[in-house]
């Protein structure tokens, strides 16, 4: 009981595919935590059906962990979890335990330093950072310039409406627009990368 009310679970969201599928995922009690809804889950993982399974994912603002966990339940070979919050990293060993999901590791940093620092490479990457913080142009550079991402790569970014993307050019032009959607305050993109 302790644990539960040091790391203010206030709600759970679902896994909903694959070998967890139905299980929760306790959302920490924190003013940043913004899990990609159930939806846009369902509608990502169907654009990522083909590729998803023996995938090397990296989750650089994990959060809640609920885009890398669902990676995992579908197949993925592999997940790093990035955050800089100790509060969302612990709740995720938690529940990494209790999924006895050792195909992946957590890691308590800011996704800035690591990318300059892994040597590791990912063909999925999911860009899901606070909205406050304009951040996506800077890891997008970074994980250019580390080689961090296979020849063939899928990069899903979830962002503000008030900070189109498309409004810069912060997207290398040999990334390409696989798919895109809008909702009232959010879009998300689904880049393919080939290089």
């Amino acid at each position: 009981m302790k644990n539960k009310l040091h790391l203010g679970v206030s709600r759970k969201i679902k896994i909903i595919g694959g070998k967890w599928k139905g299980r929760n995922i306790p959302i920490t009690r924190h003013s940043k935590i913004r899990p990609t809804t159930n939806r846009m889950r369902e509608i990502l993982f169907s654009w990522l059906n083909p590729i998803i399974s023996r995938a090397v994912c990296l989750d650089c603002f994990a959060g809640s962990g609920a885009l890398g966990l669902e990676s995992l339940s579908r197949g993925a070979n592999k997940v790093t979890f990035l955050d800089n919050n100790h509060i969302c990293i612990t709740a995720l060993i938690k529940v990494m335990q209790s999924f006895s999901a050792y195909n992946s590791e957590i890691i308590y940093t800011d996704c800035r330093s690591w990318l300059q620092q892994s040597t590791t490479t990912y063909n999925v990457i999911f860009l899901d950072p606070p909205f406050q913080n304009n951040i996506i142009p800077e890891v997008i550079f970074l994980l250019e310039r580390s080689n961090l991402l296979e020849k063939e790569s899928w990069i899903y970014i979830e962002t503000s409406k008030k900070r189109n993307i498309f409004n810069t050019s912060i997207i290398p032009n040999y990334w390409i627009l696989y798919h895109k959607k809008i909702t009232r305050n959010v879009m998300y993109y689904l880049f393919l990368r080939r290089s």
